[in-house]
């Protein structure tokens, strides 16, 4: 029996080899994997070109799984050190790549890494086809839109996020109801400016189903992007963010008609106490589909931190039903990160997506931490070590200021609580100033 889409075939009960990959990493029994992915609640984006990928779920019931941004831009074009922070990435346990290059050779790049790279990888083919046709925004067709969209399928990328919720009448709404920062969203503004110069409907919205055709054909997932997330924290849960969210709620249900997987794009910047909510709205009107976030970033005032502003939210936001967090580095809002930020950026949403893990009881998800307290009982540094999420940082610190004596470290050296109750519970005598 054949199949077109991943879903397809979970709808027809065929366990595909990708499925089987997913199920033994998610600890899920086949048929109920299968079932969530009928139902669209499971997703395993995998284009049919891309053959070297390493497949992964997202779903709110499985492992949170975060995307890392990179990419060139007009001011920094070097491919070669985008390709250095895509290793760095993998290396670090990222499961998706998404390439955001804006300037040069963007089709090489892309093609590289679906070539070579075994994450998942995603695209937003609007920027592309501002590099690609080399002409004034106003004066790109409907048709020319549709076509780069093609051309990101047959490269084979596994998701591309597509600007389709902000149609002529989410427009209108946005501005009856002007922000305190407008559209932040590169995608967003750029499809928002040529619909308001060629007076024409928004070509992703207006062929969707095209769209959807295209990636039937090589199972690519849809990744419904946010043009209206909030920027900012007074912008958050607006009139215009909650209107595109009912528009992608019915393009959902439209791309599941034809077998299609989806996943729905979120905020931005959103006060704490407002990420709970979200991710119930979400999954109400968009029916339970698996929900990508940007952060949310919960305070705007901390440029060159907001890896960590972005690593609360995120945490709150999976822990309540987000399946999939993309990384913020510490550049965030200033520059194009370096490999540095890089690092930094995926620490910060791994803790982010395990600490939500443990606390929504993902299967075996704190077997992790569960060593880590085995290793720090015995003192065992080298263990500790090794299962640190960040080894080589764990290990400098250590260096960087030695304990007399190895058993301990130099915070509390012979005060040291776990050493003392493992000596006393042995029956052994505890004398801290005279050891």
């Amino acid at each position: 029996m054949e199949y077109t889409t991943q879903m397809d075939a979970a709808r027809k009960g065929i366990f595909t080899p990708k499925m089987a990959k997913v199920a033994e990493k998610e600890h899920l029994e086949p048929k109920k994997l299968m079932a969530l992915m009928a139902e669209g609640k499971v997703i395993i984006p995998c284009n049919k070109v891309h053959t070297c990928i390493e497949p992964n779920g997202l779903g709110s019931m499985l492992k949170t799984k975060i995307n890392v941004n990179l990419g060139t831009s007009r001011d920094l074009t070097d491919l070669n050190m985008e390709l250095e922070k895509v290793n760095h990435a993998v290396e670090m346990g990222a499961e998706a790549i998404m390439d955001l290059s804006s300037f040069g050779d963007t089709q090489k790049f892309r093609r590289k890494l679906t070539h070579e790279c075994p994450a998942m990888i995603g695209t937003v083919p609007i920027y592309d086809a501002v590099v690609y046709y080399h002409k004034a925004l106003g004066k790109i067709t409907a048709r020319e839109w549709i076509d780069i969209v093609r051309m990101h399928a047959e490269d084979g990328v596994d998701f591309m996020t597509i600007h389709c919720g902000i149609n002529k009448e989410t427009a209108k709404k946005f501005k009856r109801n002007r922000r305190l920062m407008n559209i932040v969203s590169r995608g967003g503004s750029i499809i928002f400016a040529w619909m308001e110069m060629t007076g024409e409907e928004n070509p992703f919205f207006q062929y969707f189903d095209e769209i959807l055709d295209i990636c039937r054909e090589y199972d690519v997932t849809l990744s419904l992007g946010d043009a209206c997330r909030p920027g900012c924290l007074q912008d958050a849960t607006d009139a215009s963010q909650i209107e595109e969210l009912i528009t992608l709620g019915e393009l959902t249900k439209r791309a599941w008609e034809k077998d299609v997987q989806i996943m729905i794009e979120g905020p931005g910047h959103m006060p704490l106490n407002q990420i709970a909510a979200n991710m119930e709205i979400q999954k109400t009107l968009c029916h339970g589909a698996p929900f990508y976030v940007l952060g949310p970033i919960v305070t705007d005032i901390a440029p060159g931190y907001d890896h960590i502003t972005s690593a609360i939210g995120g945490t709150v936001a999976a822990m309540n039903g987000a399946s999939f967090l993309c990384y913020v580095t510490p550049a965030e809002h200033l520059r194009l990160p370096d490999v540095d930020d890089v690092k930094e950026g995926i620490i910060a949403a791994r803790i982010a997506a395990h600490a939500a893990d443990i606390a929504k009881g993902v299967p075996h998800a704190m077997d992790w931490d569960n060593e880590m307290a085995v290793a720090r009982k015995k003192l065992d540094w080298n263990a500790m070590f090794d299962l640190a999420i960040d080894p080589e940082k764990a290990r400098r610190y250590r260096e960087s200021s030695r304990p007399e004596k190895e058993d301990t470290c130099s915070m509390c050296g012979n005060f040291c609580a776990v050493k003392n109750m493992n000596r006393i519970l042995d029956g052994e005598i505890v004398s801290i100033f005279d050891e």
